[in-house]
């Protein structure tokens, strides 16, 4: 391996330590503190590897890993927008392919095409292994706003359907594992946690 290789390595981890500081809506679970995207990613890739089996087809997990760590990089360069958000289009896509090009570029050209192409099929959603890791994306914070009494969903006043309609996409990755969060939708709803339209 050359020296140059692993300095332009060392150079693209030294980078990405930045994730650590991007800040994002939703509060770890049962508690008044914001995750950081670093946060998000790892328990993503954990929850993955422990709900593989539900997936609606089989799926390579370690691919499906590697989604979820590297899908939320961009936002070091194009900031997180809040799912939720009523000014700003949560699919950013053109300034987070961007950002793509920028991180994944500092990388050697066989690693950045790589994790380019990850990133760019986990943001287009059509192979199992991207809808399931999409699915992942979408549980994780369904769990902490159940967890946090509401959560973002109360303090951005976020009905219902709005909620039912973001949150549907883990259907397309695992049929169980929406019908549970179906389910907790609608228990949040009886129990005045998340408003009805």
């Amino acid at each position: 391996m050359s020296l140059n290789k692993l300095l332009q390595q060392i150079e693209f981890i030294k980078e990405i330590d930045k994730i650590k500081y991007i800040q994002r809506k939703t509060k770890l679970f049962n508690s008044d503190r914001n995750e950081n995207d670093a946060e998000h990613s790892w328990h993503l890739a954990i929850m993955a590897i422990v709900l593989a089996e539900h997936a609606n087809e089989p799926v390579d997990v370690l691919k499906v890993v590697k989604m979820l760590l590297i899908h939320d990089l961009v936002e070091i360069d194009a900031g997180d927008t809040f799912i939720y958000d009523t000014v700003k289009d949560h699919n950013n896509t053109d300034e987070e392919r961007v950002a793509a090009q920028r991180i994944f570029g500092m990388l050697p050209q066989e690693q950045a095409e790589d994790l380019i192409g990850i990133w760019e099929e986990f943001e287009a959603g059509h192979t199992a292994e991207a809808r399931f890791a999409r699915s992942m994306d979408r549980l994780e914070p369904l769990l902490q706003n159940t967890s946090n009494a509401g959560g973002t969903w109360k303090e951005f006043d976020v009905p219902f359907s709005k909620v039912y309609n973001k949150k549907k996409v883990i259907k397309e990755g695992s049929d169980t594992i929406w019908n549970y969060a179906e389910d907790l939708l609608n228990e949040n709803v009886a129990k005045g946690i998340l408003r009805k339209d």
